[in-house]
């Protein structure tokens, strides 16, 4: 007793002592938290006296009328505001602003439970792994509560096109319908994605996604990220949305934007700095003046202007300025031209914009990402045609024949290899510097224009210094005084060097193209022949063991599409009969040779006696282990003529046909799979007794296959046409090959037995 009185007296002392230490614990974090909410009150207080131009007792008052007004506690608050100094767009929707803290008239009810609802949106869509479930959460976080049951994120293209990125409360069939909106189709999306504005729709609207789900108003956003247009956010409600209030369209857009941050995916910074780099190389390598431009944001997100990321060599304006401090002229149409490429990414060319007082160009300017190229070409005559001569390849001369002096433009340099200082080669002296293939050729074009003096042009191999040689053509007239005199030698030449090693190239093709048909050719014929070689004559018959039997042979009528159909029809050791049809799969020299290895393989198995489920299960070995892995459809019966017993197996072939009593029907189906695809098929055997009189047909596909009609049309077509009374057994196969009218140009075995 003692004892046990002792054990309780420790354990209430070490239940009271975990109290003790516990109650410590939380006063010491009680204590920590109160001194983290006076730091983050007195960083907002410093907020307000810098933003306010107020004294540190008039910014501790406002932080405590407004949070009196909006019901939040001054460090909840406090939170908000370091957040709005740091740029949260969120934080800005959970502010009142400059106004309001003077006693601005927006009321504060439902104010914090809307900041709530917005600070839950954005931590779920930036936690979302892709657009359609940021849709979700931004509909169950922050569009619910308000009353509206569907969402759409629409992806922007660059034709005014919309694409549906992400949904929430429509149907999967709905969706469906809506994946693509074409341009020219006016939605409210569209609308909206046009006027770059939130609009408010009322019902019924123009048609959209869910409108006969969803009769009522909806209301549509703009998805934009730093000044770019991405797409719209589409919120739908069942009946009359909300009254449209400032702070309500400010919190979707807010939702509107964390959409956009979805949409853009943005990819690692090294990622995006190639992609710079990579756009400069282009700007660089373009004729005509070029800039990379970046947009340049005011403090509430708005596009200003655009910062000269990159200019080209050819460009005057230098990289790090604002464009509007090198083209002041370009405040109007030109900068609000930029703007639009850059939100909508829709490409702008215009053949006259003005950039200075005094100089207009042809202006061309794309989006590439989030930076936008903007490609000026000046109305200069002289630059068009130096461009014009350096994409043709065209060099241009004049030799005064008076003074002897000779003017080559940029081009000819060029052509010759030699350097921009260098003396120009007269005309008279170009048989130095060809090929001594063409100076005959040249000799005689140097004849006509320097000694007959008329227009005369020819091509020939240039030689270069270092040894290169280029294809040109050159063309020359002579230009003549008033008077008859010969005054100059104009003309041009041109490289034609890519055209000459493009027909050389066209000439070899041609040749390996003639060589490949000749050899496909062959391989044709070589297929047929061993076809004709194997097979036995088609119209073969044979009688005996009260069997007649007839077959038909109808090859491919296109010698390129000879094919492995094959069929059998032989007596066997055991005085039984062997009744065979198959079809390899492919066409050519492989098909027609498979066809012999499984034929043959087939005649010698049967030899052993085995039943037919048994020799399609060794034929099966010999398609998948003694030949290059072929596979091919088969029928494979043994007919016991002391019974009229037919044992068959099926491995993917179509079933026989049986006629008795003018009525054709099908043998029943046996399972068995395709010789060749499994290793160890297995294969089902049928049988049937035969009765006097009785026809059986065995066929490949090459006999009902059709385009415009399924397998099962084609067969019940086959029996229509078997059924028809035929005077004998060939003739029923003549008909059949005549009246099926398949349409597939494949071969076609067919076999008919006939019981007598």
């Amino acid at each position: 007793m003692t004892g046990g009185r002792a054990g309780a007296e420790e354990a209430a002392s070490l239940a009271r002592l975990a109290a003790t230490v516990e109650r410590l614990r939380a006063e010491l974090h009680e204590v920590r938290r109160a001194a983290d909410d006076r730091a983050l009150v007195e960083l907002a207080k410093g907020i307000l006296v810098e933003r306010l131009r107020c004294a540190p007792a008039q910014a501790a008052d406002q932080l405590a009328t407004l949070a009196a007004r909006t019901g939040r506690s001054q460090a909840e608050l406090a939170a908000d505001i370091v957040n709005r100094a740091a740029g949260d767009p969120i934080a800005d929707l959970s502010l009142t602003g400059a106004a309001e803290l003077d006693g601005g008239p927006e009321p504060p009810a439902g104010h914090a439970e809307a900041a709530v609802r917005l600070r839950t949106a954005e931590s779920a869509a930036l936690g979302a792994t892709d657009v359609q479930a940021a849709a979700h959460a931004v509909l169950e976080t922050a569009l619910l509560p308000i009353g509206a049951t569907a969402v759409a994120v629409w992806a922007a293209g660059p034709d005014t096109s919309l694409t549906l990125a992400g949904h929430a409360g429509f149907s999967a069939e709905e969706a469906g319908l809506w994946r693509q909106v074409p341009p020219g189709l006016i939605t409210p999306a569209t609308s909206t994605l046009i006027e770059r504005r939130t609009l408010w729709h009322p019902a019924p609207g123009p048609a959209s996604i869910g409108r006969h789900q969803l009769t009522g108003g909806r209301v549509t956003a703009v998805a934009r990220l730093g000044g770019r247009v991405l797409g719209v956010l589409e919120i739908c409600w069942p009946d009359d949305p909300p009254r449209p209030t400032p702070r309500m369209e400010r919190q979707i857009e807010a939702l509107a934007g964390l959409c956009a941050l979805t949409l853009n995916s943005p990819g690692p910074p090294v990622r995006a700095g190639a992609a710079l780099a990579e756009l400069a190389a282009l700007a660089d390598s373009m004729p005509d003046p070029a800039l990379v431009l970046l947009p340049h944001l005011d403090p509430q997100g708005h596009v200003a202007d655009f910062r000269v990321h990159h200019a080209n060599a050819r460009s005057a304006v230098r990289a790090g300025g604002l464009l509007l401090e090198a083209y002041p002229f370009a405040a109007g149409e030109l900068l609000g031209r930029i703007e639009h490429v850059h939100a909508t990414g829709e490409p702008f060319r215009a053949a006259d914009m003005r950039f200075t007082a005094t100089c207009t160009a042809e202006v061309s300017i794309t989006r590439h990402g989030g930076s936008v190229l903007l490609v000026r070409r000046d109305h200069d005559q002289a630059r068009l045609l130096e461009h014009a001569q350096r994409l043709g390849r065209i060099g241009g001369f004049e030799e005064n024949a008076l003074t002897g002096e000779i003017m080559w433009n940029a081009q000819m340099f060029s052509l010759y290899g030699l350097p921009p200082d260098a003396r120009p080669v007269p005309l008279e002296r170009l048989r130095d510097h060809v090929h001594r293939d063409d100076e005959v050729a040249v000799g005689l074009f140097l004849r006509t224009v320097l000694h007959h003096r008329r227009p005369a042009a020819t091509a020939f191999r240039l030689e270069r210094p270092g040894g290169a040689a280029r294809h040109l053509r050159v063309v020359a007239e002579p230009v003549f005084a008033p008077d008859g005199r010969l005054t100059a030698l104009r003309g041009a030449y041109q490289d034609v060097s890519p055209q000459h090693w493009t027909e050389v190239a066209l000439a070899v093709t041609r040749d390996r193209l003639a060589r490949t048909e000749r050899q496909s050719a062959a391989r044709n014929r070589l297929a047929l022949q061993l076809q004709h070689a194997i097979m036995p004559p088609s119209h073969g018959r044979m009688d005996s063991f009260g069997l007649r039997i007839a077959v038909r042979y109808r090859p491919a009528q296109k010698e390129d599409l000879v094919g492995g159909d094959w069929y059998d029809a032989v007596v066997l050791p055991s005085e039984r009969v062997l009744l065979s049809v198959g079809d390899v799969a492919g066409h050519g020299v492989e098909a027609a040779t498979g066809m012999v290895v499984l034929r043959n393989a087939l005649r010698g198995l049967a030899t052993t006696g085995a039943g037919p489920a048994q020799l399609l299960s060794w034929l099966n070995l010999v398609a998948r282990h003694l030949t290059d892995r072929m596979t091919a459809t088969a029928i494979c019966g043994v007919y016991d003529p002391a019974t009229r017993v037919l044992r068959w197996a099926r491995a993917g072939h179509l079933p026989p046909i049986l006629l008795r009593d003018s009525r054709g029907t099908e043998l029943p189906m046996v399972k068995g799979p395709l010789l060749g695809a499994f290793a160890d098929a297995g294969y089902e055997e049928g049988r049937i007794q035969l009765e006097a009189d009785d026809t059986l047909l065995l066929y490949t596909d090459g006999l009902i296959e059709r385009r415009d009609h399924n397998l099962r049309h084609a067969q019940d077509r086959l029996l229509a046409v078997a059924s028809r009374t035929a005077s004998t057994l060939e003739h029923r196969l003549d008909d059949l090959l005549t009246h099926c009218n398949s349409d597939t140009d494949d071969d076609t075995c067919l076999i008919g037995v006939h019981v007598r």
